[in-house]
């Protein structure tokens, strides 16, 4: 990389790697990080409403699971990374989103004005195309102008958001739980004005300078999908993919269904469910800036420690209720583990890899591909979880246990990226390729 490329002062690429982060990089990590907030702060919309929209509807248990499943959570979600993903590789990341959040926008109003199922439906399905289409392309955005030093901590931050927009939406629902269906309704509204804003103030920020410099150089025209699926990219695929697609089985199901299940397994009310699920959130964000943003960019040997004790609590917080009874003490048990344990070894690593492994032409595609498959089978899971979910947890817990213990295992064979250049990592790759 050139020093010209190293510094960039009007554009999207990294400055140095000396691990300083400027002003204008937080800033941009911020308005590209939005994407996690809007993705996870309508999966936990939905997740606070769904009961409401059970009752309200009529919607049987798989009727109910079928609107999990088909949003941003799953399905809905993973149609968006596939083809932005891949646009953002062909076409540049701005492209994408920039106007991705309109269209997220008008889906969140379809909701917040449902007047039935269709518009239910029709509505949660648009929304996870729009947050699919987001969150690939602003991570590669992210990943991009990262300087080397840093680019965990940028990563992790984006994770830091992802957490807020449950934190935030739970503790409306909660405040509003007394009000039903209309403080759903009210919820959603908050997303609109988030989404409308968000999109006014990315206006200001402008193309991935790694990615210009890549297709100015003509590499677009040298790669093909099929390139992920053999070497090394083959290998990147399997490891973020694998992480994230087990994980994701988990964090899913605890992001749409905790407040669901509290409430018709009989632990607590939907004011309980909805605090519970919002402290969860909460503890992914102390974690995040207390641990994963501080030591990620340190060493290699700090990411596998994370790695290896953010995993054993995770599955811990699973494994407790295959012995003991859903009750609230076990509960709390479950949301401090799992709260905790996933920012040592959650989506932020699942972030941070996928932006290291992949080159620039393809890292859009790739992270569309892992996040877009991993959304289909949480979708598919997701059908069921009503269903099994109503004669007990110890089936779903089982699952999620078992889910857990595979993510840890893969989470092993990471490779040391730790303070490597985007270039660097791309030389390296491509050299054991050759």
């Amino acid at each position: 990389m050139t020093s010209a490329q190293n510094t960039q002062p009007t554009t999207g690429g990294p400055p140095t790697d000396d691990g300083k982060i400027t002003r204008r990089q937080w800033k941009w990590t911020v308005l590209a990080g939005m994407a996690s907030y809007l993705d996870a702060g309508s999966i936990v919309a939905i997740s606070s409403g769904l009961a409401l929209f059970q009752a309200e509807y009529g919607l049987s248990d798989n009727l109910t699971g079928a609107l999990s499943a088909i949003g941003p959570n799953a399905i809905g979600a993973a149609i968006g990374a596939f083809v932005g993903g891949r646009l953002g590789d062909r076409l540049g990341r701005k492209r994408i989103y920039q106007y991705d959040l309109l269209v997220y926008a008008a889906a969140i109003l379809l909701i917040a004005f449902a007047t039935g199922p269709v518009m239910l439906f029709a509505g949660t399905f648009v929304v996870g195309l729009a947050v699919g289409a987001d969150v690939p392309t602003s991570l590669a955005l992210v990943g991009e102008f990262s300087p080397a030093g840093a680019r965990g901590r940028l990563l992790g931050f984006t994770q830091v958001s992802w957490s807020l927009g449950p934190v935030v939406v739970l503790l409306l629902a909660w405040a509003l739980s007394d009000f039903g269906l209309l403080g759903i309704r009210i919820v959603f509204l908050s997303l609109f004005a988030v989404a409308i804003l968000t999109y006014a103030l990315r206006r200001g920020m402008v193309e991935s300078a790694t990615w210009q410099a890549a297709a100015r150089s003509g590499a677009a025209a040298r790669v093909r999908v099929r390139d992920l699926f053999s070497g090394p990219n083959l290998q990147a695929m399997l490891l973020t993919g694998g992480i994230y697609l087990f994980w994701n089985l988990a964090a899913g199901t605890n992001g749409a269904f905790t407040p669901y299940m509290i409430k018709t397994l009989g632990a607590g009310g939907q004011a309980t469910g909805v605090l519970l699920s919002c402290a969860s959130f909460a503890l992914v964000i102390v974690g995040s800036v207390a641990f994963y943003m501080r030591l990620s960019d340190r060493s290699h040997r700090h990411r596998q420690v994370m790695w290896i004790v953010g995993s054993v609590m995770q599955v811990a917080a699973y494994a407790v209720f295959l012995f003991a009874d859903f009750t609230i003490p076990v509960i709390v048990f479950n949301v401090v583990l799992f709260g905790v344990g996933q920012a040592l070894a959650g989506e932020a690593v699942y972030k941070t890899y996928s932006q290291e492994l992949f080159p620039t032409m393809l890292r859009g595609t790739a992270q569309g591909i892992t996040f877009g498959t991993s959304r289909v089978v949480l979708g598919v899971w997701s059908f069921f979880v009503p269903t099994l979910a109503a004669t007990g947890i110890s089936t779903v817990a089982a699952f999620l246990t078992a889910s857990l213990a595979v993510c840890a295992v893969i989470g092993l064979f990471l490779p040391d990226t730790t303070g490597k250049s985007l270039e660097q990592v791309e030389a390296e790759r491509s050299a054991a390729r050759a």
